[in-house]
């Protein structure tokens, strides 16, 4: 991973804890940013689209029975059940686009996160946090999408996931939007500047500088 000029992102959180909305927004934000390019990655999922999902964009939606056959092509490096979904993401796809300088965020859950984690240690893992069980609830019922018992479930799991939380390099609490983009897009910033990355992206510069060929 080292090699790579590329970040990896996982970003990790609660149904209706906004992680979505809070990597769309630093999408748009920095939306034709040449020197510092970003993008999520589009998953593989088996659970039906939602109103406005586009197949290819938010993801690439499959059966049950084409993911399993994705999964023994070794086409995924993580990829998780959740809710009766399955959930990959491409291996090659993610290191190909890292090569290329472009920081890749992805959504996905703490098992994903360990799986990604175990083949790539260099990984950024960011989990967002809602600032109450009670805002939890009133996101999720907002969506006007699921019912009463969907929600419960829904709440049920959040707590099972958020126990998860310290397996991540960082923390977010997810209460002023504004404040927490702030917050995802200074923990970007500092991956970009670490040495290791530096020293891929401005080899020829620090040869110069400091009388070193590279």
């Amino acid at each position: 991973m080292a090699s790579l000029l590329g970040n990896l992102f996982i970003l990790a959180a609660p149904s209706g804890a906004g992680k979505s909305s809070l990597i769309k927004a630093l999408l748009e934000k920095h939306d034709g940013n040449q020197r510092f390019p970003m993008q999520v990655s589009v998953s593989h999922t088996t659970r039906a689209p939602r109103p406005g999902e586009v197949d290819g964009v938010h993801y690439h939606f499959v059966s049950h029975e084409q993911f399993e056959q994705l999964i023994e092509q070794g086409v995924f490096f993580e990829y998780a059940e959740v809710f009766g979904n399955y959930y990959g993401t491409s291996r090659v796809t993610i290191e190909q686009t890292l090569h290329r300088g472009i920081d890749v965020f992805l959504d996905i859950d703490w098992q994903g996160a360990r799986q990604v984690k175990a083949l790539m240690p260099d990984t950024c893992g960011i989990f967002i946090l809602p600032p109450s069980t009670e805002v939890l609830r009133q996101r999720l019922n907002n969506r006007g999408q699921d019912s009463e018992s969907v929600i419960d479930g829904r709440m049920e799991e959040a707590v099972s996931e958020m126990s998860h939380y310290n397996e991540f390099d960082y923390v977010l609490v997810n209460d002023d939007f504004s404040t927490a983009l702030s917050e995802l897009e200074a923990i970007v910033c500092s991956q970009r500047m670490r040495t290791v990355k530096q020293q891929i992206r401005h080899v020829d510069l620090i040869a110069d500088l400091i009388g070193e060929k590279s």
